[in-house]
């Protein structure tokens, strides 16, 4: 035990994700738009961070950069010391629109994620983390059937079946009502803090300043486009977290001043 102990702490000190002076541009009507300028920073093991800032700062193309789903302009972004070129397996996303097919049912959308596995095995992992999710007993229904919520839950049971190293997050809540946002925050950060399953990362791109302060050790906040790295605020606080805590209003006051700066 003592020996496990130690070489989880080793590996807690190496970085998993390095993004290294990650520059985006974008040509668009032959007006060079740059959505990324220059951003660096790294995470290890356990981590979780947000990512904030104004609308247009370049969030969202930032998470795709990091899911693969896109190229940088300049700059690398390695995992375990290797370039992402491209989607891999240790990388999921989950997106702001659920984006699951309406013609498939819960089961059949979450087995989507899983088809480079044989076929005899896909059901029963499917079947875990619908159940996973709360969603057994509608691995038969149909997006129409289901409620927002239960839709997204769809999307991060896809996401999570994978057992990815990091999980990705693109305003997974925003379309949710308060109370069903709250619950689903909740439990993704049960999932995550068990530690009895991946993802071992967790980044989240949000407009919610009190969500970032609540679900994450970091809040790397961005600038105004073109966007560029304002701050890396470490949030010393313990799970789960206290909205009423002084300590983090006064970490939700000072992302915020960042942002307005």
């Amino acid at each position: 035990m003592q020996k496990l102990n130690s070489t989880n702490s080793d590996d807690s000190m190496v970085s998993v994700l390095e993004l290294k002076n990650i520059t985006k541009k974008y040509s668009i009507d032959g007006n060079e738009i740059i959505a990324n300028d220059d951003i660096s920073f790294s995470l290890k093991k356990r981590e979780s961070i947000a990512l904030v800032g104004p609308s247009g700062c370049g969030k969202t193309t930032l998470i795709r950069l990091i899911a693969g789903l896109e190229v940088p302009t300049s700059g690398v972004i390695e995992f375990e010391g290797k370039p992402i070129t491209g989607p891999i397996r240790q990388i999921m996303m989950v997106f702001q629109s659920f984006a699951i097919f309406p013609w498939k049912t819960v089961q059949e959308n979450v087995e989507l994620a899983l088809l480079d596995k044989p076929e005899s095995e896909r059901s029963s992992i499917a079947t875990k983390f619908v159940d996973l999710v709360g969603l057994g007993g509608f691995e038969a229904s149909y997006p129409r059937e289901l409620s927002g919520g239960m839709k997204q839950r769809v999307g991060i049971a896809r996401a999570i079946c994978r057992e990815p190293d990091i999980l990705l997050l693109d305003e997974p809540f925003s379309a949710l009502d308060a109370l069903t946002a709250n619950n689903l925050r909740n439990e993704v950060l049960r999932f995550y803090l068990s530690k009895k399953n991946k993802p071992d990362i967790l980044i989240l791109v949000t407009h919610n300043i009190e969500e970032a302060v609540y679900m994450a050790n970091r809040v790397v906040v961005l600038s105004k486009r073109p966007g560029k790295v304002l701050g890396d605020i470490k949030i010393d606080l313990p799970f789960p977290r206290n909205k009423n805590d002084p300590k983090f209003a006064s970490y939700v006051d000072q992302v915020t001043s960042l942002i307005s700066s």
